[in-house]
């Protein structure tokens, strides 16, 4: 296979991964201060966290690139992701290898680079602590999580830390308008806000879901966006709650909405997530809201635990006619 089959075949969010810190599209003081050190020489050890999909891999690789040169990238740079074993063995075997050895290379100090690093035992943590103080003239740590609490306090006293926020629309747009335009992907306006309102700030799954989207149905518009993801449809969630608001007879409506999971294979907890988000845009009288988001809660934590979908269905229409009857009729638009 040639270099440029390979890069046909990569999925999108490896293609176009930002290999240079100017290309990233959010975080600009973050992005700015790591410059700062790399211009001064003075990077310290790094933590950054925050949601998936929002840059952190990408921007230490981006930092990396921009300090050692290609030859040198293999030889300076360790990383260790999530399907790696980061138990205590690989700590005080790997890591403290390389972070022991010196090269020949006047290239400034080492990069370990340690993504998903939340999911590193207790032991291993503690014992990264020491290598991370013994080694300091010779590496450089950078250590990624979703989760600041499953860092160990000890460690993150000896980085400097950083927090990525999921990123604004705004931010996800351009690059999502230019990575189409090079595919050659047709994009209609609904289908991009679909594609928006699912990533909640999340770049690769943006990326993801587009490039799905449009292998399954080669046109980007929202009813496909959300039947490739198996998210309902807005008109469905619409039917629902009509049906919820004001179906009189209950197993009516319970077999409306059944019928409409069966035909669209919907989840009665992802249902329960739309309509949650829906009904609070209607103006109902605060106590009444207040008790049917209790219900629903309480309907999706059983869902969790394993309770049948048939039940919570039930307790969920239950809930809205507990609810209608300090209500008006209402007609969802």
């Amino acid at each position: 296979m040639t270099l440029g089959e390979a890069q046909k075949n990569l999925p999108w969010v490896e293609k176009y991964r930002p290999s240079k810190l100017e290309d990233l599209v959010s975080h600009d003081d973050i992005i700015k201060t790591i410059n700062q050190f790399m211009k001064e020489n003075q990077l310290p050890h790094l933590l950054f966290y925050g949601p998936p999909g929002t840059g952190k891999t990408s921007t230490i690789l981006a930092c990396a690139r921009q300090m050692y040169t290609p030859q040198q990238f293999n030889s300076m740079v360790l990383e260790l992701n999530a399907s790696d074993d980061r138990g205590i063995g690989i700590v005080r075997g790997q890591i403290l290898s390389f972070a022991s050895t010196r090269t020949i290379f006047k290239a400034g100090p080492k990069l370990i680079i340690l993504d998903e690093a939340d999911a590193m035992t207790k032991d291993a943590q503690n014992a990264l602590r020491r290598i991370i103080e013994k080694y300091t003239d010779n590496v450089r740590f950078c250590i990624i999580c979703n989760y600041l609490g499953k860092i160990i306090p000890a460690l993150q006293s000896r980085c400097t830390r950083f927090r990525f926020a999921p990123l604004q629309q705004s931010q996800i747009v351009p690059r999502l308008k230019e990575i189409a335009t090079a595919e050659g992907v047709k994009m209609s306006e609904d289908g991009v806000k679909a594609l928006l309102t699912l990533s909640g700030g999340d770049m690769r799954k943006v990326l993801n879901t587009l490039q799905s989207t449009w292998l399954a149905y080669r046109d980007v518009t929202e009813d496909h966006v959300y039947t490739c993801v198996g998210h309902p449809l807005r008109a469905d969630i619409n039917a629902i709650i009509n049906w919820l608001l004001n179906e009189n007879d209950f197993s009516t409506c319970f077999q409306n909405i059944q019928d409409v999971k069966l035909v669209k294979g919907l989840a009665l907890g992802d249902i329960l997530t739309e309509v949650h988000t829906l009904i609070q845009r209607l103006k109902l009288p605060p106590e009444v809201l207040i008790e049917l988001l209790i219900k629903m809660s309480d309907a999706e934590a059983r869902l969790a635990s394993g309770c049948s979908e048939r039940v919570e269905l039930a307790a969920l229409i239950a809930a809205f006619r507990t609810a209608r009857e300090q209500l008006p009729s209402y007609t969802l638009t």
